[in-house]
């Protein structure tokens, strides 16, 4: 039998990402992939992957996973959630793990994932990946599309989503350490590209609002609720490129923050950009969180973006052993029926 995880229970919203397909838009294919990249590169990092290896991106709900391997190395990375560890499908109480970590699971145990607090996403990597083939140099999935990642859709209950490997290292597990992968309130964002549509006070009062996550907001976009923006040249222009965090204005002035499932081109104009750095922390942001933007200048864009860089380089340095507590070790024992004798042992 070929090592898998069997979805028990499938999560509000569980896919298949990777950086996505970049260099495919002049053909109208999106890059989709990782709403948040820092999460996922920390959550592969955390099982010793490659950056780009596909993942589970688990939104707002998560699922129930049971391991059909002799071994699977699991890791879980970005917003907190209730975390919890069964011996099998059947079994009450289970054991509370903490995020942000890997664990190491054996065949016939099940992990399942509650609701998410403090962000709308989070990653779980296995050691070792999917055994899923790429669609145009990607396994991300394309929901709109139907294509890519686990049969082009979100997981289903009873998808068995093949692994690479039936074993894994001999080690211990991993834990970060000091990585911030909560949402951000603030967000910078450089002018344009289609200024010329708003007046100067109307482009200041954009960056003076605050505005709220609204329903609606999905992989491809924000829509913002809050201060209206006013046109001055009407609200359809040439549909031009659309880049990653590129915030237009449709007619009811409610801003949309498009993010990586984004349509190619789009015929809204466009009052700002969200900068590259802020992208991951965007796309942690849940529906009802709050956030305004502040203006930068393309310089400050690019510092920015060297920041992030060396700090996506450093994550490998955050990561370190995680030691066995006592009650981790003694609710293992418990779990099968060795308690006992570990309590007289230490007694």
């Amino acid at each position: 039998m070929k090592p898998a995880l069997r979805v028990l229970s499938p999560g509000l919203m569980t896919t298949i990402q990777d950086f996505g397909r970049v260099g495919l838009q002049h053909l109208g294919v999106p890059v989709g992939g990782a709403l948040d990249t820092v999460g996922l590169r920390a959550a592969n990092a955390l099982v010793g992957n490659q950056p780009n290896m596909a993942a589970l991106e688990v939104a707002y709900f998560g699922p129930t996973l049971r391991v059909e391997a002799d071994e699977a190395r699991l890791a879980i990375a970005g917003a907190d959630a209730e975390l919890t560890v069964f011996p099998d499908e059947t079994a009450a109480g289970g054991r509370r793990i903490a995020g942000n970590r890997s664990i190491k699971l054996c065949r016939g145990e099940v992990i399942r994932i509650g609701s998410l607090e403090r962000g709308a996403v989070l990653y779980v990597a296995v050691e070792g990946g999917f055994d899923i083939t790429p669609v145009m140099g990607s396994a991300s999935t394309y929901v709109r599309g139907g294509f890519g990642g686990w049969q082009g859709r979100a997981l289903a209950a009873g998808d068995g989503i093949p692994l690479c490997r039936n074993q894994v290292a001999e080690r211990a597990d991993r834990e970060l350490d000091g990585l911030d992968l909560r949402p951000r309130k603030v967000i910078r964002a450089i002018v344009g590209p289609q200024a010329d549509y708003f007046r100067d006070e109307e482009i200041d009062a954009f960056f003076q609002a605050e505005y709220a996550v609204g329903h609606g907001s999905d992989r491809m976009g924000i829509r913002l609720s809050g201060r209206a923006i006013r046109h001055s040249r009407g609200f359809d222009i040439v549909s031009d490129a659309i880049a990653p965090g590129a915030i237009q204005v449709p007619g009811n002035g409610q801003p949309i923050v498009l993010l990586a499932d984004r349509q190619t081109t789009g015929g809204y104009p466009k009052i700002a950009t969200a900068i590259s750095a802020d992208l991951p922390a965007l796309g942690r942001l849940a529906v009802g969180m709050r956030l305004s933007f502040v203006r930068v200048t393309m310089e400050q864009a690019q510092a920015a973006r060297r920041a992030h860089i060396a700090m996506l380089d450093g994550i490998n340095a955050k990561i370190r052993p995680r030691a066995c507590t006592i009650e981790e070790l003694t609710q293992r024992l418990n779990d099968n029926n060795l308690v006992d004798g570990f309590i007289e042992a230490i007694a």
